[in-house]
């Protein structure tokens, strides 16, 4: 097999893996410190831990607002969460890494590295040792920068990333940026004195002069590296992990300073890597296709939590169809950028690559009608803001409560957050009031417009026949979302008794809520309570398992009916 040939495959391959991985994050329950044995005593309120912290950013710890007891038979699980963020961060760091070591500014330098520590060494034990130190370096030099990241934002502002408005849209703006330096507009590039100051230093000899030689490749190669880095970062930081960034780089580094190391233990190897070319500006450039299209979701993330009804999905479904379109004409050679040498002939591989792309082009296209393109689900916009949709079967909506008044937030929320075909409300008052009136329990489901799980389970469970019609004729349906930016009024305005912070939008009564009743400040998060706001069975999380989920919501119907039944 020609590396040559295979390597642009390889890359861009490894990079829609990692454009995925950015966003396939399992949210768990993260109940904290909550047991309850039998016989416990049910009645009183849950508190919430001093220094709870909340998705959106927040901080306000707050007092409970409804007396929702649970049954004494309920048994919290310990918290999970952060376990899997921080390993999906690591592997997207890993693979970003690898996709950096194919960059134009340090596939050349692999040879040059290698051969300077065979000569400088003498003996091949001493420049294998080296080598390691130097792929170590390299390793403390970008965790090192993660760890900056972290202590420059602190941990609190990390935590008000994924939401804030301000950071999506400067997010969206900086990877725009990246993906234009990857075009071959401008470069990115620190100032050359500095560079030179420190890549003098690593003539030193000793563990300095190697530091300083893995200090200059990071300098050397940032015009490259730099918009790899820059978009894990955000990434990393946007998830709100305290250790993101660090995590994100030691997954970057790795990757970055194993293949260093191995042609240094196996020089002989050198002789198999493809020459320079081209193709590294190639891969660069698909790079820049995929920074264009991770983007907008940032972008999507503010049009969404702010409503400014930019993005509707159908909008951004016909932007990725443009810009991965353009990436399938650019692998075939029919356009070309400023850095790109004369494509000869279109080799097996790339061939291969462009029939992938351009079949996920095809692929989207049907989602402009309502196609629900449950792969990408997670990705998109929630379907609710799809004008033209010929894929659902539309129900009898009530815009009214049980007393002749329009549902409360009804106009904010229904047109662009409700899943098609379901009815719910968007105040917990007024669910009660109306699972009362038809002596159904309630399904509350705190959401979020940026909860990438819970669109998937939106798209890919709730549209189950099976999900469907139990959510629509056996509950009451509560939708709260947690990340709403819209201001209450003043009268519904209140200053939290327990951590005496003001509670001023709906986002943050609805965080307020599930926070102070539930102990939970994740989404989505499932709660199934009678008409009185007991609740029934165990909170549930995000579950793919359509047939687990139906069993969820039937235990739920189950509890419901056999306490009316002792009542």
């Amino acid at each position: 097999m020609d590396l040559k040939k295979h390597s642009l495959a390889i890359i861009v391959l490894l990079l829609f893996v990692l454009t995925s991985v950015s966003f396939a994050q399992d949210t768990l329950l993260s109940f904290e410190g909550l047991e309850f044995s039998n016989g416990a005593d049910t009645s009183q309120l849950l508190e919430v831990p001093n220094d709870l912290e909340f998705t959106d950013g927040t901080e306000e710890s707050v007092s409970a607002q409804e007396d929702i007891s649970l049954p004494a038979d309920i048994d919290i699980p310990s918290p999970a969460s952060g376990k899997q963020t921080l390993w999906a961060i690591f592997i997207a760091g890993l693979l970003g890494g690898f996709a950096a070591f194919v960059m134009p500014c340090i596939f050349p330098m692999v040879p040059l590295t290698v051969s300077f520590f065979t000569k400088r060494a003498g003996t091949r034990s001493k420049g294998i040792s080296q080598a390691v130190l130097y792929g170590l370096f390299i390793i403390v030099i970008y965790v090192a920068l993660g760890m900056l990241i972290t202590i420059v934002f602190g941990s609190d502002a990390l935590n008000a990333l994924s939401t804030n408005g301000v950071f999506n849209f400067l997010f969206f703006l900086i990877l725009v940026v990246f993906a234009a330096s990857f075009f071959g507009a401008f470069e990115i590039t620190l100032p050359s004195s500095f560079v030179n100051k420190i890549d003098a230093k690593s003539d030193s000899k000793g563990l300095i002069g190697l530091f300083f030689m893995a200090f200059s490749l990071a300098l050397v190669s940032f015009s490259c590296t730099g918009p790899i880095i820059g978009t894990l970062l955000v990434e990393a930081a946007s998830k709100g992990e305290r250790l993101g960034p660090a995590i994100g780089m030691l997954g970057f580094s790795i990757a970055l300073a194993i293949p260093f190391v191995i042609f240094a233990i196996f020089p002989s190897m050198l002789k198999s890597l493809p020459k320079s070319g081209g193709w590294l500006n190639s891969v660069k450039v698909v790079l820049g296709f995929l920074e264009l299209a991770l983007a907008l979701k940032f972008l999507s993330n503010v049009d969404l939590a702010y409503h400014w009804n930019w993005l509707d999905r159908e909008v951004f479904l016909a932007l990725w169809i443009s810009i991965f379109g353009l990436m399938g004409l650019y692998l075939i050679g029919k356009i070309k950028f400023a850095n790109d040498s004369e494509l000869k002939y279109l080799s097996v591989p790339r061939t291969l690559l462009a029939i992938v792309v351009f079949s996920f082009v095809v692929y989207m296209i049907p989602g402009l009608w309502g196609a629900p393109l449950k792969s990408i689900s997670a990705f998109l916009p929630p379907s609710a803001t799809q004008d033209f949709d010929l894929s659902v079967v539309h129900h009898d909506v009530s815009i009214s409560t049980a007393t002749g008044k329009q549902k409360k937030y009804y106009e904010i929320f229904h047109d662009r957050g409700t899943p098609k075909g379901f009815d719910p409300y968007y105040d917990y008052e007024e669910a009660l009031a109306a699972a009362k009136e038809s002596n159904k329990p309630v399904l509350v489901d705190f959401t979020g417009w940026n909860c990438v799980n819970c669109r998937k389970m939106e798209a890919n469970v709730w549209t189950d026949p099976k999900v469907a019609t139990l959510l629509r004729t056996e509950f009451v349906m509560a939708e709260l979302f947690v990340d709403d930016r819209t201001t209450l009024d003043p009268e519904e305005q209140y200053t939290s008794s327990y951590s005496g912070k003001l509670i001023n939008t709906i986002g943050k009564k609805n965080s307020d809520f599930q926070a102070s009743t539930f102990n939970s400040n994740s989404q989505p998060l499932y709660v199934i309570v009678d008409t009185a706001g007991n609740v029934l069975i165990s909170p549930s999380g995000a579950n793919y398992d359509i047939n687990s989920y139906v069993g969820y919501l039937q235990s739920g119907i189950d509890a419901f009916q056999a306490k009316n039944r002792v009542l």
